[in-house]
């Protein structure tokens, strides 16, 4: 899906008959704030944010420690086993006998509650991502005590799971490693909040989005959408708008609406009815064929163009409602058709009538409790996401559906959303009360106007030809695949899968020692402590992340346990982003390519972008936003011009991948340098390399053996591979290297000495970095000042470099000298 266009709208509307007296516009009345909260037998009581939840309740009161440090996720497993209770007395804010209907509305109750006022039952909730709506019209009074009585959600998933009996529905628990809870598929919330191989098990309670009182008469806009569509026939954009009433009227309502997008000379007046009921209104708007539609575009494609509109609702006895949207323009298409040469179908999406490469990552929860993830932190995490060239991102199933802002956030930015239903690695039970709490969830999130596949992965089309079982869903030929293989090693491609859509892959590293430090103590800096095996919620996780970067490095040894645990972190870091830049590489190039009849993959989205808390994970952004080394790779690998090296056969190949919209005419520029010297032994440029629009092809090949000969006193130990592409004007592409053997053998590597000096130019400083000698992996790292540098993690063959460091917040030169850093390969041993 790119969006999600699903708006919750306090409004009403009016008509013939209203009260006399009342007043025409509608009451509503946010119960955000302070609450009461107590825990179950009374011995806990205090103050707590509504929205917000127990555990950060008990964080601000000064009640518990960062849930976060060391290992408080075990020590805090009481909160979530007792059952809390919120409550409040609050002043009816108008007269509620002019009212036809007064409702109390939760936009988000985590999750298991008993809902009363005043003494009386008004509901119940049982669905972490529904919205509840209860009339309280008979209940209410002047002033009014309203509690919200919690259930662990641990106790009522093991219920649930104990009361269903009738077949098997695992898994029952997580592995041990992820000192998790069990039974969360029985229970409609936050999956990962019961633990995760990446993440803590804190199952929070609290009403974690925004609570109201709302009054009406007659009646209430409670859904309005729009959907863009293009009518190729008549060349001609429209809009779906549909609205949903609660028509309290005894009599049917009518009215006038009226829509007007000012930029696009587009304005038109219906006029409606509602029945008395549940009404719905849909309305479509033609957009005026003089206007000149700009569309939304995805990153790096084109702008991202949106329409201010305004829905304006005229019912009559002065009733006037008026809804402030914003209207974007864009066609999707997931494309599932036979692909000439090869057994299967394609899966790719096409936007605006275009193929579009998905470049991009998996989104998880960015915190364990949602009330701390604030719109500063959406911003900068999305940010980075087009800082990295991606365009895309899959918010997973094991989380939540995401704020409205997060959506909008992506709009703004140009990312295109696969949004996931929140089910996620589990089956899951189908009795009446589950299936109808998620057809509500279903219905209060889904969107007609995206295309629909049943599961990641899947074999799309033909899983559900094969009714929705597919007897391999990893099949190549068919949809997206996921992959995983930490003992493979990870530089050599022929392990991957030729897929047509690569949705989910990955390997682990460690946060950096800055981010791990503010949740540890001094006895915790160790890879081997009892906080880093705490940490590590993947079985055998430290252990596959030594193998792999064993394969081709040489592991961290130092006396000085603290400086081995740095080391230690950054070669895990070194490893990941040398892993996953050669399988992204391999998934780019071969978007083009049949081969035995597997091939044109078109899309790569890698497991994960952001971390829920400071541990090992998968994750390319650090808890709190810093870059990994994986995120400065992303940047180059997801570069919209790109060489790509990679051996066959005692064979190098260079190919071009390319998302720009035209061909270009480039030249191809390869040099070889011993690593003994930052003078390039010898070197080729190869012109009039022709370049298709959206393509990938090879444009150079050469054995391997005869470029050594060709290099003179070359070796593959000796000697690596630089290159990068360039056409007219600023049509560069980022460099890239291809490694002729492991590291750990190579021969001429010496330890640089690297020094940075840095000056400021404006809001941003520039690091003039120098070496006396090649260095591979050189990484800059200022601690916990915020910010981020424009490169990072690169290898560096020429004795000068300017890298640019862009602070997230205003910082003095002094800190950031005072908190440099500097790493390579060489200084680890």
């Amino acid at each position: 899906m790119l969006r999600r266009l699903l708006l919750l709208l306090l409004a009403a509307c009016g008509g013939r008959g209203a009260l006399s007296g009342s007043p025409p516009g509608p009451a509503g009345h946010s119960l955000r704030g302070s609450w009461r909260l107590g825990n179950g037998d009374g011995s806990v009581v205090l103050s707590g944010d509504v929205p917000g939840c127990v555990h950060t309740a008990l964080l601000r009161q000064g009640l518990i420690q960062d849930p976060y440090y060391r290992f408080n996720d075990l020590a805090y497993r009481w909160i979530s086993l007792d059952n809390w209770t919120y409550s409040r007395t609050f002043k009816a804010p108008f007269d509620v006998s002019k009212w036809q209907k007064v409702n109390l509305v939760f936009e988000g109750v985590d999750t298991v509650a008993q809902i009363l006022i005043n003494n009386v039952t008004v509901g119940r909730t049982d669905n972490m991502f529904n919205r509840y709506s209860f009339d309280i019209t008979s209940v209410i009074k002047e002033v009014n005590f309203i509690e919200v009585r919690f259930l662990s959600a641990i106790s009522y998933a093991a219920e649930q799971s104990r009361s269903h009996s009738a077949y098997s529905v695992p898994p029952q628990c997580p592995p041990p490693v992820q000192k998790g809870e069990c039974h969360v598929n029985f229970i409609r919330k936050e999956q990962c909040s019961f633990s995760w191989d990446w993440g803590p098990s804190f199952p929070t309670q609290g009403i974690w989005k925004d609570v109201r009182i709302e009054a009406y008469n007659l009646c209430h806009l409670i859904y309005f959408t729009l959907t863009p569509s293009y009518v190729k026939s008549a060349q001609q954009w429209s809009l779906e708008i549909e609205s949903v009433f609660d028509v309290v009227s005894s009599k049917p309502v009518v009215g006038l609406v009226t829509v007007n997008i000012p930029k696009l000379q587009t304005q038109q007046t219906y006029t409606t009815e509602l029945s008395p009921g549940e009404g719905r209104i849909v309305l479509l708007v033609n957009i005026n064929k003089s206007a000149t539609v700009q569309t939304w575009w995805p990153s790096g494609h084109g702008n991202q163009t949106g329409y201010d509109m305004t829905t304006t609702f005229n019912m009559g006895a002065g009733y006037k409602i008026e809804k402030f949207s914003k209207a974007y323009f864009r066609t999707v298409e997931l494309v599932e058709d036979p692909i000439p040469g090869s057994p299967g179908l394609s899966f790719y999406f096409r936007i605006n009538g275009l193929p579009i490469f998905i470049k991009g990552s998996n989104w998880i929860p960015a915190d364990s409790f949602q009330d701390r993830v604030s719109s500063d932190m959406l911003k900068l995490i999305l940010q980075s996401t087009v800082d990295a060239n991606m365009n895309a991102l899959r918010v997973w199933g094991g989380g939540v559906y995401e704020q409205d802002e997060f959506y909008d956030i992506c709009d703004e930015l140009g990312i295109m959303i696969w949004q996931d239903f929140m089910f996620a690695c589990a089956l899951y039970p189908t009795d009446q009360n589950y299936l109808e709490s998620v057809r509500a969830e279903v219905t209060h999130q889904e969107d007609k106007s995206r295309p629909y596949i049943t599961s990641s992965p899947t074999n799309g089309k033909e899983s559900v030809k094969k009714g929705w079982l597919s007897p391999n869903p990893y099949d190549t030929h068919y949809g997206d695949t996921h992959f995983y293989d930490y003992l493979s090693d990870c530089w050599n491609w022929t392990v991957y899968p030729k897929t047509r859509f690569a949705s989910e892959y990955g390997f682990q590293s460690w946060p950096s020692f800055s981010t791990l430090e503010k949740v540890s103590s001094t006895e915790d800096w160790s890879y081997t402590s009892n906080f880093s095996l705490h940490r590590q919620h993947h079985a055998a996780g430290n252990d596959q992340m030594l193998h792999q970067a064993g394969l081709h490095f040489k592991l961290p040894w130092n006396t000085d346990p603290l400086k081995l645990f740095k080391d230690t972190i950054y070669l895990t870091q070194v490893m990941q982003a040398q892993c996953i830049k050669a399988e992204t590489e391999f998934y780019r190039r071969s978007q083009s390519e049949i081969i035995n009849g597997e091939g044109r993959t078109m899309g790569s989205l890698y497991w994960q972008l952001n971390d829920i808390w400071q541990a090992p994970s998968w994750a390319s952004l650090e808890y709190g936003g810093k870059w990994k080394m994986l995120h400065y790779f992303a940047q180059h690998f997801f570069a919209p011009l790109l060489p790509v090296g990679y051996e066959d056969d005692g064979v190098l190949y260079i190919y071009g991948v390319s998302d720009l919209h035209s061909d270009c005419e480039l030249t191809l520029q390869v040099s070889v340098h011993q690593w003994s010297s930052m003078k390039p032994v010898c070197t080729l440029a190869k012109e009039g390399v022709t370049l298709k629009a959206g393509s990938a092809a090879p444009i150079y090949k050469e054995p391997i053996n005869d470029l050594l000969k060709r290099c003179g006193n070359c070796t593959r130990q000796s000697c690596v591979v630089t290159f990068y592409l360039m056409g007219k004007g600023e049509l560069r592409s980022p460099g890239n290297y291809h490694f002729l053997s492991s590291l750990k053998d190579a021969v001429g590597l010496e330890k640089a000495q690297l020094s940075a000096t840095i000056s400021q130019q404006g809001d941003l400083y520039a690091f003039v970095l120098q070496t006396t000698a090649i260095t591979p992996f050189v990484w800059l790292d200022v601690g916990n000042i915020p910010g981020r540098f424009n490169d990072n993690g690169f290898l560096m063959t020429e004795k000068r470099k300017v890298v640019v460091f862009y602070p997230w917040e205003p910082i003095r030169i002094e800190e950031l000298e005072k908190s440099l850093s500097l790493t390579s390969l060489m200084d680890i041993y």
